[in-house]
């Protein structure tokens, strides 16, 4: 494919968003959308509307209207519930806007711009779906019968896919051409076609391309059944703010504020891998494929779950058709079976991870920097983290793996620990994709921790310039690390009930009298404590402060404890520890502030870090499968292996996606909790699944720990499911995440 550097911007494409949302709403509106879309006249109408906005020569170039714009175009479609046949457009461009085709398609295109014809396509013999039909040569035309046709009541051409590598142009007014609705889900029409000998004009077509252009359907499908089921989530959440039961409104239940968390967290995995799949098909990447793929893997399943979730929250009241929720119900399920749905993406998923040897996950385009810092760090590792320093480390029990001073030391020697301060602090300013790189390449390396990135953006966001100057360097430099104290006995994740309290002393100093639990860094140089300064505040988040205790001061207690993932955290007991005044951050009870501030750039970090976790331990499972025999055949090759692999794949892509997605915001200013959030659970979960699976697949091989004879890949499978727990439960429960996605994403009442 052909590299495009000027393509539509993001600008641009939420222009087009808005004005076809716009559009739509005048001339398709939700009241009249299932009267209207029965009427073949008023979608021909609605069509001819739709040329005169452009979208009918979307396809035909990137720099006008690529893959991208077919996405948000189709996703517009979807919420309107608007039949308009623009993928039949799409594809044509696709097949024919080019040098030297043929007058017949070169016509047919005109007639199409101009809003004269009208096109549905129909991939027949190479469909997945066997059942799709197919075509052959008959005495003077084509004969066959075609099935699960789109838009074929309203078209004025079929263009079909035939066996020998051409597309049929066929008009559907020859008297040879008989269509037959073929009605689908209760409501929804697909079309039947039967050809008896009809005249057709061949164009040939070359085998890559005619599969690029189903790949490119099944994204354009997958686009409109995610625009449906976003419509009906969103009037779900609308309905969940004002639906009253036992005397508040049901969007403040628990149980509602998860289900549709959980929905739009899987409709955010779907929006975004969608758009990465586009966006590298528009800039010629060799890997958009497989992009493809995967995100039509989960977007398949995962668009059917939110469906009928969404249909739980309504209750009763979506089960009448003169509701909007049934129309998008149908759609959802329609177009997410269509040809093969999303077991025919995970069957070419699985072919990229096994067949002739398999490939890893590809790498994402970073841009120009990111790359080429990817591949500094790499060499960096290659040279500083390799050899028998490595191996050493690695035969370390797990415990003793959580942190290397002398690595943290040559880290801090590189500037790498400020890759993203400000230079005014000594950092490196370096974009959102340096720093992604930088996240994949220590997880890639298996390289352990090094700075305290949520303690430094506390300092640079709140501290004085004296506390900047004091602890801002040591940080950088790789020297000094900071433990997190705020959970307690009784508030874990409800940090507003802590008790640890702060009292004021005569010489303007703290005392610090408390109990922090579960602490991990606990023993690093500092703690960044929080605890109680205004015990009467209302609410009481509000009197909560913020400091930097060191760990050195007298009466403190630290008790290490085991923890089941093989590492440590520690109770720690806080018996009048003087303070000076200088060690309070960011304001007499303004805590809250900079905790809450400190916790979304944590989650959003912890989303990255967790998924790159569980890329590096994917591939150690695929060559272990590939390298694996059961039954006298590679595990590579078993049918339900692959299922499961491409499963996992697909949704590691979403995992990247979100973390990616906080990235991008965190190079724009703040990201914002929710979305934060989304990342942390998602990511988590997913290192959970992960952990089961490998034990699925590999046995109870895959259970031998660390140092344990047979043991696979150092016991990290194994250890890795242990580790997983910690991650949907630290820096705030999942529980508590959705409740925030619901409260801050959605706007549920509290």
């Amino acid at each position: 494919m052909t590299e495009h550097t000027d393509l539509p911007s993001h600008e641009e494409r939420q222009m087009l968003r808005d004005s076809l949302r716009g559009f739509l709403e005048r001339h398709w509106p939700s009241t009249r959308a299932v009267e209207l879309a029965a009427d073949p006249r008023a979608v021909i109408d609605l069509w001819s509307g739709l040329v005169g906005q452009g979208l009918a020569s979307l396809g035909s170039d990137p720099a006008e209207g690529g893959l991208q714009e077919v996405v948000v175009a189709m996703e517009e479609l979807g919420r309107a519930a608007s039949p308009a046949p623009l993928l039949g457009a799409v594809l044509a461009n696709l097949a024919f806007a080019q040098a030297g085709a043929p007058r017949a398609a070169q016509s047919l295109l005109a007639d199409l711009h101009a809003a004269a014809a009208r096109v549905c396509f129909a991939f027949a013999a190479i469909d997945p779906d066997t059942e799709a039909g197919s075509l052959r040569q008959g005495d003077v035309g084509v004969i066959g019968t075609l099935r699960f046709l789109e838009d074929a009541g309203s078209a004025t051409h079929l263009v079909v896919a035939t066996k020998d590598r051409t597309l049929a142009i066929v008009p559907c007014d020859a008297p040879q051409v008989r269509v037959v609705e073929t009605p689908s889900m209760g409501g929804c029409p697909l079309y039947e076609a039967t050809l008896a000998d009809a005249p057709a004009t061949l164009v040939p077509i070359e085998a890559t391309r005619l599969s690029d252009l189903l790949l490119v359907a099944r994204l354009a499908l997958a686009a409109r059944a995610h625009g449906a089921a976003r419509k009906a989530f969103d009037m779900a959440v609308d309905y969940a703010k004002e639906r009253r039961q036992f005397g508040q409104p049901i969007g403040r239940f628990q149980a509602i504020q998860h289900k549709l968390a959980d929905g739009l967290i899987a409709l955010e995995g779907v929006r975004l891998t969608l758009a990465n799949a586009a966006r590298n098909h528009d800039q010629g990447a060799a890997d958009w494929r497989y992009f493809a793929s995967t995100a039509l893997a989960f977007a398949g399943g995962t668009l059917r779950k939110v469906s009928i979730e969404t249909h739980h929250a309504f209750g009763a009241i979506g089960y009448a058709e003169e509701h909007e929720a049934p129309r998008h119900f149908r759609r959802v399920h329609v177009d997410s079976t269509a040809h093969g749905g999303a077991a025919q993406a995970r069957k070419e998923v699985a072919a990229s991870l096994f067949d002739q040897g398999g490939s890893p996950l590809p790498a994402y385009d970073l841009g120009p920097a990111g790359n080429a810092f990817r591949q500094q760090v790499r060499a960096w590792l290659a040279q500083h983290w390799s050899g028998e320093r490595k191996a050493t480390f690695d035969r370390l029990p797990f415990k003793q793996r959580e942190f290397d001073a002398s690595f943290a030391r040559d880290v801090g020697k590189t500037g790498w620990i400020g890759l993203s301060w400000p230079a005014s602090f000594g950092g490196q300013a370096r974009g959102a994709m340096e720093q992604l790189a930088f996240i994949e390449e220590m997880e890639r390396a298996d390289a352990p921790r090094v700075g305290a990135s949520v303690q430094a953006n506390a300092l640079m966001m709140f501290g004085t310039p004296e506390q900047q100057a004091r602890y801002l360097p040591e940080i950088l430099r790789g020297e000094a690390m900071h433990g997190m104290g705020y959970s307690e006995p009784n508030a874990g994740s409800d940090l507003a009930s802590l008790k640890t309290r702060a009292t004021p002393e005569p010489d303007g100093g703290w005392r610090i009298d408390g109990q922090k639990i579960w602490t991990t860094t606990y023993w690093g140089k500092y703690m960044f404590l929080a605890a109680r300064t205004d015990v009467q505040a209302k609410p009481a988040h509000a009197g909560i402060s913020m400091f930097v205790v060191p760990m050195d001061a007298p009466g403190i207690t630290v008790n290490p404890a085991k923890t089941l993932y093989g590492g440590s955290f520690a109770n720690i007991f806080y018996d009048g520890v003087k303070l000076p005044a200088d060690a309070l951050v960011g304001g007499l009870n303004n805590g809250w502030k900079v905790l809450t501030g400190a916790l979304a750039n944590e989650r959003g970090l912890i989303g990255g870090g967790i998924v790159n976790k569980v890329i590096r331990q994917f591939e150690q499972l695929r060559l272990q499968l590939l390298d694996t025999t059961s039954g006298g055949r590679a595990m590579s090759s078993d049918p339900l292996v692959r299922e499961r692999m491409a499963t996992l794949a697909s949704e590691i892509e979403v995992a990247r996606q979100l973390m990616a997605h906080c990235a991008t915001l965190a190079a724009d200013g703040v990201t914002p909790p929710e979305v934060a959030a989304i990342s942390k659970v998602f990511s988590g979960q997913l290192m959970e699944r992960f952990g089961e699976a490998a034990l699925d697949l590999l046995g109870r091989r895959a259970t031998l720990s660390q140092g344990a004879s047979g043991a696979l890949a150092n016991g990290s499978f194994e250890q890795g499911l242990r580790h997983s727990l910690m991650w949907v439960i630290s820096i705030g429960t999942n529980e508590i995440q959705r409740s925030l996605i619901a409260q801050r994403g959605l706007g549920l009442p509290r």
